[in-house]
């Protein structure tokens, strides 16, 4: 009787742990097999499986809840929670050393604002007369103006510390970017003004000579200068370089990623829609293109007169170019650096740079070995740089190879990269404002 009780609770005692094994597995491991399908990371609030956000690629540029990157590697989850909780350094909120306000008076300075700061301005209306905004960035609060209203003498000055955003690249800009030098220095000389600096649009040869006696070091009041192109005058004390950005003054937007543009096969190998200069490098371009049949596979649209308006129409065409694109041809100008090449950015279509330094005074090959478009190249932009147009059939064919996987880790990288870069841009810049303004604050 007693071995047959034994027996029993012996048999129970295995019924349990067999059943607790069981439990545990279902727990456990069962959870971690069921993940994939309805896990909590990939479904945010609002958001749908990956299946059926394919199937709304139109609208998922405007979705703010969508994460285009889910579903990528610990590590650039990683990289992404660090890039994110750089945009939002705002450890000191509500509490700021420093009030800088920005008069906006060039198109590069709604760059500046909406892509590299990524403030917002009010009214919404780009034809509206006063637009303004606010932003906090590490110890310093960042006001913002722009507009035809926001003219010298018919606004009120209530702040010690300004940003001034001109335009110098042709003499009629220089004139109108004087008056406003003039007016700013005023305010210095009769304490209206504590600091001053300035980020300026420069002439594409990067002949600024004319701003030269503005600066601090000349006699003037322009504390630090930050210059676009590659000027030789760029010694990182007091003047520092900057991007030529999108052409917002041709109303390109600020572009949020989409499943489309990471994930899609793109019609187009490359594409290059713009003005052909007589007897340029543009020429030669189109010629190479012609020569191979490559420009049945690439989205080519040449005009021989350059067009500083965009219609609606012209606009979305470009746009819809480089997101149906795989590579934007980026041949030099006037200039090596071009709106395109940060526009191509935007839509993760990896830009062909035609690396070669143009005419005029800008940069010093002697010194500068790496230049033209020393900014980008310093933070490692991940472009496709050539010296000669003749290098373009090798591209291309090597290109046409590519598997699509390849594509988007491709464009993953340069999204992250610029991204990255504008960031990078935005502490930076704050840096330098808060320590020459706060160390030469005369209070």
């Amino acid at each position: 009787m007693r071995l047959t009780r034994k027996r029993l609770c012996s048999f129970l005692i295995a019924l349990y742990c067999l059943f607790s094994l069981y439990a545990a597995y279902h727990v456990f491991l069962g959870r971690r097999h069921r993940a994939p399908a309805a896990s909590p990371r990939g479904l945010r609030k609002g958001a749908v499986p990956a299946r059926e956000r394919r199937g709304r690629e139109q609208s998922a540029l405007e979705s703010e809840e969508w994460n285009p990157w889910e579903g990528d590697e610990k590590n650039e989850q990683q990289h992404r929670l660090k890039t994110s909780l750089q945009i939002l350094n705002k450890s000191t909120k509500g509490k700021t050393d420093l009030s800088v306000q920005i008069w906006g008076k060039a198109a590069i300075g709604l760059y500046l604002w909406e892509h590299i700061f990524e403030g917002s301005l009010d009214p919404t209306d780009v034809t509206a007369q006063w637009r303004e905004g606010n932003s906090i960035v590490g110890r310093t609060h960042f006001s913002f103006i722009t507009g035809p209203a926001v003219v010298p003498g018919y606004f009120s000055i209530d702040v010690n510390n300004v940003v001034l955003i001109l335009n110098g690249r042709e003499k009629t800009k220089v004139f109108y970017a004087t008056q406003w030098l003039l007016y700013a220095q005023n305010l210095v000389q009769t304490q209206k003004l504590q600091h001053l600096a300035v980020v300026l649009l420069g002439n594409e040869h990067c002949n600024n000579e004319w701003i030269s006696q503005f600066l601090k070091k000349n006699g003037g009041s322009v504390e630090l200068l930050f210059i676009i192109y590659d000027s030789p005058w760029i010694n990182e004390v007091d003047v520092f370089q900057w991007p030529l950005g999108v052409a917002t003054y041709r109303n390109f937007p600020v572009v949020e990623a989409s499943w489309a543009m990471l994930h899609d096969e793109r019609p187009y190998l490359c594409n290059f829609l713009g003005t052909i200069y007589e007897n340029s490098s543009r020429q030669a371009l189109m010629n190479i293109l012609k020569q191979d049949g490559n420009d049945k596979l690439c989205w080519v649209s040449a005009r021989e007169q350059w067009q500083p308006q965009e219609t609606n129409e012209s606009l979305k065409n470009y746009q819809d170019a480089l997101l149906q694109s795989d590579l934007t041809l980026c041949p030099v100008g006037v200039n090596t650096e071009c709106y395109r090449i940060y526009e191509a950015c935007s839509y993760g279509s990896v830009p062909v740079v035609e690396d070669m330094m143009t005419p005029g005074g800008c940069g010093n090959t002697s010194v500068y070995h790496s230049a033209p478009l020393q900014l980008l190249k310093s933070m490692g932009a991940p472009f496709i740089f050539i010296k000669n147009w003749k290098e373009l059939p090798a591209v291309l064919e090597k290109e046409k190879t590519i598997i699509l996987q390849e594509k988007i880790q491709r464009r993953k990288m340069l999204l992250q990269w610029y991204q990255h870069f504008k960031i990078e841009l935005k502490m930076k810049f704050t840096n330098i404002i808060e320590s020459t303004f706060l160390m030469n604050n005369k209070d």
